[in-house]
């Protein structure tokens, strides 16, 4: 970095980054307690910002929770959809992860075979 333009440059992609991080708009919750990081919450929480960033998705925001409860069905990922009950997905890898986006996230299609829980608010 040589230049205030340099700079400038990498704090808006940091920002963009970021943004993929915070609340708002339709969110995924992956759930980052010892149990579902001894499962494999890392490698899901990686593969779901590389496929929301993949799919520039600008409306989806990700963030991360604790221990969600249900140790023996993790790593657990939640999709809230602005207007639509909370579907909680259990034994989640990052293989299982572009068709949650691509078929809930994008297209607002349950996925049944990976539904452990609906939260109606």
């Amino acid at each position: 970095m040589k230049t205030i333009e340099d700079l400038k440059r990498l704090r808006e992609e940091l920002k963009t980054k970021n943004n993929l991080r915070h609340e708002g708009g339709t969110q995924i919750i992956v759930g980052m307690g010892t149990c579902g990081i001894a499962a494999g919450a890392r490698q899901v929480m990686t593969a779901v910002l590389e496929e929301v960033a993949k799919r520039k998705l600008e409306d989806v925001k990700v963030c991360q929770t604790g221990c969600i409860g249900m140790c023996e069905k993790e790593v657990l990922l939640d999709v809230v959809r602005p207007g639509e009950p909370r579907i909680t997905y259990g034994r989640v890898t990052p293989a299982d992860v572009p068709k949650i986006i691509a078929e809930h996230v994008v297209n607002g299609r349950i996925i049944a075979e990976l539904a452990v829980g609906k939260i109606t608010e």
